[in-house]
């Protein structure tokens, strides 16, 4: 279906819209079910909103939260939602995706405490409640940018990125130089947990290290190949964070189950099939963290925001336009969640993708935990233009949609200039923000 701009006033609007694009969501009006905790372990999350993982790109040089990053993690407390999934934190200076990335170490602990108490404290005077917060745990491989100009470190040439100027060999990271990392997720999680928070994130999505390796396909040695080598990082880092932190500390992972892209380049796809869906692997590796490595918490995406951003992130207006109708892409990723979820009743799965939709985001969100599609519905991009929206859906039955995030890739175009990424629309920190790093450039 031809590409179109969100124009639906009503649910009945948007069920026709589905309909004729022969599309299926699961939509419910019955908004008390996100009020329902959630159990993960011997922590409850107060309820089932969750602010998902979103990089403001504006920590100091030395990795610690910076002025713009406690405003917004004073806005996301405030908000109302019962899990704060914290951005991306580097576990290596070289793997930092730009010089203001969040970079935990033993030198700045006590701001992260502080942090972590102040988003606890916040959500509990607002709210009546402490959130679950958690830490994502980054090397950004590919898209390491420590210094502010490409230093890619890569699993393998992918001619899809590279295409005729394939990145230099001695970028490719060795095998020793792998295993090395797998002590400094531990490291991380360690000092994850004395900062205060609840659990940490080996992030393992959107083609960073961790979500390149699943595809390494043809990567000679102990990190490519087969399944286990090319998931080894990603289950010794879980095993080393696990060994690290406390026995009710959450280990997880926001795992892509399928990258978009053809075999062997792509994940969840199989050989000779193109882009289309195959998750026999990532039923596979997902099964060996929650049965064998007792992983409790699942954040699930797919696609890659740099390169095929309809994929995960359907939009009004971005860097192409998609030869799909938007709800397609929305349904895609409820399909590849809920497949998830159904496969392992008992992992806690949380969704990703709702942003899109607008007001009607929490009508999907409800459908979804309704129909078992997921256990948490995750918000990401709808956080930044509307932080109170968890608390309207819980208290006020419904958001609002003039305050509702419009899928313009602002955002985007800010973090992709090498600014600070935040709502041009919704929030007036960022428009002379946008109008100086992009309008200007």
């Amino acid at each position: 279906m031809e590409h179109q701009k969100f124009h639906y006033k009503s649910l009945d609007e948007l069920r026709q819209a589905l309909a004729h694009t022969g599309t299926t969501l699961p939509l419910s009006e019955n908004l008390e079910i996100l009020k329902r905790p959630v159990q993960i372990g011997a922590k409850t999350v107060p309820n089932s909103i969750a602010i998902q993982p979103m990089e403001g790109c504006d920590g100091t040089a030395d990795g610690r939260p910076g002025e713009l990053t406690l405003r917004r993690y004073d806005r996301f407390a405030r908000s109302g939602a019962g899990l704060i999934w914290a951005e991306a934190t580097a576990i290596t200076p070289e793997g930092r995706a730009n010089p203001r990335q969040l970079w935990l170490t033993e030198e700045n602990l006590n701001d992260y405490q502080r942090f972590v108490t102040d988003i606890k404290e916040t959500c509990m005077r607002e709210n009546g409640f402490e959130p679950i917060v958690l830490l994502q745990a980054t090397h950004s491989g590919r898209y390491s940018k420590p210094e502010g100009t490409p230093a890619p470190l890569i699993a393998y040439n992918n001619p899809i990125f590279e295409g005729d100027s394939p990145i230099a060999s001695d970028r490719i990271l060795s095998d020793d130089y792998l295993y090395g990392l797998i002590d400094k997720f531990g490291t991380t999680a360690a000092l994850a947990e004395r900062a205060g928070f609840d659990g940490v994130d080996i992030k393992c999505c959107h083609r960073y290290l961790n979500s390149e390796l699943l595809s390494a396909y043809n990567r000679p040695g102990d990190f490519g190949g087969t399944l286990d080598n090319r998931t080894r990082l990603l289950r010794s880092g879980v095993q080393s964070a696990q060994a690290a932190t406390g026995k009710d500390f959450i280990v997880t992972s926001r795992l892509n189950v399928y990258d978009g892209f053809p075999y062997p380049y792509g994940w969840g796809v199989r050989e000779g099939a193109g882009t289309e869906i195959d998750l026999s692997e990532p039923l596979e590796l997902v099964r060996v963290l929650h049965e064998s490595l007792g992983m409790k918490l699942l954040d699930v995406s797919i696609g890659n925001p740099y390169f095929n951003p309809h994929v995960n992130r359907p939009y009004d207006g971005g860097p192409y336009v998609p030869d799909e109708h938007p709800l397609e892409g929305v349904a895609r990723m409820a399909h590849c969640v809920g497949e998830i979820q159904r496969a392992f009743p008992a992992l806690k799965v949380m969704s990703s993708g709702l942003s899109y939709l607008r007001q009607f985001s929490a009508n999907l969100a409800a459908g979804e935990l309704e129909s078992g599609v997921c256990t948490l519905a995750g918000f990401g991009r709808e956080a930044f233009a509307y932080p109170t929206f968890a608390r309207d859906i819980l208290l006020r039955g419904g958001m609002e949609p003039g305050k509702c995030c419009i899928a313009c890739g602002k955002c985007t175009e800010l973090m992709r200039a090498g600014s600070t990424a935040g709502c041009v629309i919704r929030d007036e920190a960022y428009l002379p923000i946008y109008r100086r790093d992009v309008q200007n450039a």
